[in-house]
């Protein structure tokens, strides 16, 4: 096994974080677009969300595909293979000329990028030793928020000077260099015990983690807590191109430099994890993150990024442990548990705009924070169950 902070923990780390920094640049370079997609094609603020509805709906739904797929097959491959797709689609991206042509490569484009978060923490499991797997994930969970700002702030910037097509131009370029050094520095699998494809099987997988009460309420924490916050992000984008902040394209995409405080909170995740209990950090990160929502509320720009700092570490806090929680709780099948996990989390992403429509057509920004408390004292609720339960199994065992 890979111990952690060994040569083989660098290199295999460095490789994922890698491919994770590449799907997630990818993913959310269209997110400060909405406001230019809306203009440019003459569509309505939620119609625009779509260019990243889509992909976020066909990635969450692929992950029910890869996951089955890659504890029979092989995890290094087919996260290699997806990775060349998802360059492929976002060259074709550079050249639509209509947003229903937009519309249907983000969409081709979801099915690829759900390659390398199907399987990449199944991979850790089956190489890395226990303390190494729970440092390793909260470093590719940051290269997450990573790829999630240079995608936006790509898209921010490269926009206002190259146009839609220019920026997908510069991805492409960025995602044929982050392939190449993750071929070459991913190392093969050596401890992976493949599984036989079998419907039957993978339907069972399915339903024994559904009804596993430790993962379903994380699979509901991640899931809803994601919900809110990325589609937080899509509103804001329309509050402040408006007075009196009038912030452009560029300044929008500098907003998602408020991910670096989530950077800060994943890497952390795996060392506050051997302090506390995960349960605990996982109602730790949702309390900051209605703290910062709250604090968004205050009619002030400064105020505005100080609750999106917030929001951000508390989010990637509650994330990273989930998934790890996920990852050790998982008795079989750990793909297609850390697979479902992603699944709620990702199906999250696409819906959670729809769910907070109402809210900010009814009480604008107000509106969405009253239906973003709403959904997080679930979840926190959730990490109370879950720290209950897992103090009664310490007292029986």
């Amino acid at each position: 096994m890979i111990e952690s902070e060994s040569p083989g923990f660098w290199r295999a780390t460095a490789a994922l974080c890698l491919a994770s920094f590449m799907v997630f640049a990818n993913l959310y370079v269209t997110q400060p677009l909405l406001p230019m997609l809306a203009d440019e094609f003459n569509i309505t603020a939620v119609q625009a969300s779509w260019s990243f509805t889509l992909a976020t709906l066909t990635l969450g739904l692929s992950l029910l595909f890869y996951g089955p797929l890659s504890d029979a097959l092989g995890r290094r491959g087919i996260m290699l293979m997806t990775l060349c797709g998802v360059t492929a689609s976002t060259l074709a991206l550079s050249l639509v000329s209509s947003y229903e042509q937009l519309l249907l490569l983000r969409a081709i484009q979801g099915f690829f990028l759900a390659g390398v978060p199907a399987i990449a923490i199944a991979y850790m499991s089956d190489e890395f030793s226990r303390k190494a797997l729970l440092l390793a994930v909260g470093l590719y969970v940051s290269a997450n928020s990573l790829g999630g700002i240079a995608g936006r702030l790509i898209g921010g910037f490269a926009a206002e000077s190259l146009g839609l097509s220019g920026v997908f131009m510069v991805m492409t370029g960025i995602s044929f260099v982050c392939l190449t050094l993750v071929f070459h520095l991913l190392p093969a699998s050596k401890h992976f015990q493949p599984q036989s494809l079998h419907l039957k099987r993978i339907l069972g997988d399915i339903r024994g983690h559904l009804c596993n009460p430790p993962l379903l309420l994380a699979y509901i924490i991640g899931g809803f807590n994601f919900f809110i916050f990325v589609n937080q992000y899509s509103y804001i984008t329309f509050v402040l191109v408006e007075a009196p902040y009038r912030l452009s394209t560029a300044m929008l995409g500098m907003l998602f430099l408020t991910y670096l405080t989530g950077t800060f909170g994943s890497a952390v995740s795996g060392r506050i994890a051997q302090r506390l209990s995960q349960p605990l950090c996982m109602a730790l990160g949702i309390v900051i993150l209605m703290c910062g929502t709250l604090l968004t509320l205050l009619p002030s720009l400064v105020a505005i990024i100080a609750g999106m700092f917030v929001n951000s570490f508390g989010f990637f806090l509650t994330h990273s442990s989930a998934m790890s929680w996920v990852s050790h709780q998982a008795q079989r099948a750990k793909a297609s548990a850390s697979s479902l996990y992603l699944v709620f989390y990702y199906l999250g992403a696409s819906s959670g705009g729809l769910y907070l429509a109402p809210f900010w057509q009814q009480g604008g920004w107000g509106g969405v924070v009253v239906g973003s408390l709403i959904i997080f004292s679930l979840t926190l609720t959730c990490a109370a169950m879950l720290l209950l339960w897992q103090r009664r199994s310490a007292l029986v065992s």
